[in-house]
């Protein structure tokens, strides 16, 4: 009877130790060291880019592990820059993101799941009161100690499409297809 009592004994506390989680380790962004940008073909010849100033991003890193985490972006459509103040204010307008009506830009993770050496992050994009299903990718770009905690360095990449958003006309001015390119330093 003492055996079965210490048999049963062990598998509980098993179990209860296999269902305990760590808690996630929530990552804030480092504004500073962090650039949320974008670039679009012109004519087919060069690349124009651009950034959004004003943006935030939190991550809860999953058990130590990016797998399983969850990532939310949010950015003010009426930071974007281009560097030409004319342009901007275009790309504020109504024939663009129409800031006035759409204010923010979101992303939020559904998934993040390990392939190879990167990570495809999917997730619900929303821009210009459109959502739709986004896939990005996630690359570690290292670790550091800063002061009492620990910085991460990410890159995020993907592209969107302005005609599934309905951001300005179809033109052969500019390309479809706009690229992502988040440089991003997180600390916990």
């Amino acid at each position: 009877m003492k055996k079965l009592t210490v048999l049963f004994g062990s598998i509980a506390l098993i179990l209860f130790t296999s269902f305990q989680s760590e808690d996630p380790i929530t990552y804030s962004l480092d504004k500073a060291h962090s650039r949320l940008g974008f670039k679009i073909k012109h004519m087919g010849i060069v690349d124009i880019n651009g950034e959004f100033n004003k943006f935030d991003v939190k991550v809860n890193l999953n058990n130590g592990s990016w797998d399983g985490s969850s990532i939310e972006m949010t950015a003010e459509s009426k930071s974007i820059y281009t560097g030409i103040e004319m342009r901007d204010n275009h790309l504020r307008s109504a024939d663009f993101f129409d800031v006035e009506k759409y204010p923010t830009l979101t992303f939020k993770s559904t998934s993040v799941k390990k392939v190879k050496n990167k990570y495809i992050i999917s997730g619900d994009f929303t821009m210009h009161g459109i959502t739709k299903n986004l896939k990005l990718i996630l690359e570690s770009t290292g670790v550091a100690k800063k002061g009492d905690t620990e910085a991460v360095g990410l890159r995020i990449i993907g592209v969107v499409k302005r005609s599934d958003f309905k951001i300005g006309e179809p033109s052969g001015g500019l390309a479809d297809e706009v690229q992502l390119i988040a440089d991003l330093e997180l600390t916990k």
